[in-house]
């Protein structure tokens, strides 16, 4: 292919790709036989230049990950009280001076790891202030699980609502709506009551925020955590959290 084609094949690929003709004057600038040439040509340096394919992949990415980042930013901005002051179950001290929110379900092995974690930090750092979400992403179980957590503490205390919390966390086998209640019941809650909380407008709006919330922060699995200005997914240790914590201390943000 000469140069002169492959430089027209070059910004035929970038005009179809970058700034697309509407069908109608496409028809009416090229006939027939010459988008078929063009896109003979395109076909050609495509072929001869499959590199480009993975450029534009990068790229893609390179956007996507550029707008997930500046939501990401945004909702920590904006969400607040949402993440930090809604009717949440906290660990540690409710007064504590950094506030570290775990977003979590019942039925993930790596939370039952974290679990450990937290209670470790607590017990070293008597001003971490953890607020726990309900992120039921693991089936039907893990959101009827939630539903009933977010039930009990309707009429728990948030000792209670913390032994709950803890005891299903570490219950055996899978946690569900079944297993979920039986335990509330056990801690005092009222069957009845619970039930007809568990399918009230008002949990349904807690789990719905969650998710929303969730989503803006682009995270895909539990337990992941928000800091100060900071996102971190997985279980990743009390070290790596217990650095963040002291870094917000030092300076507000997750990294000095």
């Amino acid at each position: 292919m000469t140069r002169f084609l492959r430089g027209f094949a070059t910004l035929s690929l970038a005009t179809l790709l970058l700034i697309p003709l509407p069908r109608a004057e496409a028809q009416a600038a090229f006939s027939d036989t010459e988008r078929d040439a063009i896109i003979e040509i395109m076909r050609e340096y495509l072929l001869d230049n499959p590199e480009i394919m993975r450029d534009m992949v990068a790229e893609l990415e390179r956007r996507e990950t550029a707008e997930q980042e500046i939501q990401r930013e945004r909702t920590l901005a904006e969400a607040h009280d949402a993440l930090y002051a809604g009717d949440d179950i906290v660990m540690g001290n409710p007064d504590g001076d950094v506030t570290l929110v775990e977003f979590f379900d019942y039925n993930c092995g790596f939370c039952e790891r974290a679990l450990e974690h937290v209670e470790a930090m607590i017990a070293f750092d008597p001003d971490l202030r953890i607020v726990l979400k309900d992120f039921p992403v693991l089936g039907q179980g893990s959101l009827d699980a939630a539903r009933i957590g977010l039930a009990a503490m309707e009429q728990f205390d948030n000792e209670t609502a913390t032994e709950f919390h803890v005891r299903l966390m570490r219950i055996r086998g899978q946690a569900n709506g079944e297993n979920a209640a039986r335990l509330a019941v056990e801690l005092g809650a009222d069957p009845d009551r619970l039930e007809a909380d568990a399918n009230s407008e008002r949990v349904r709006e807690i789990l719905t925020e969650n998710f929303d919330l969730a989503d803006n922060l682009n995270l895909t699995g539990t337990p992941a955590w928000v800091i100060g200005d900071t996102v971190i997914s997985g279980a990743v240790g009390p070290e790596r959290l217990g650095e963040a914590v002291a870094n917000v201390r030092s300076c507000g943000r997750a990294t000095c």
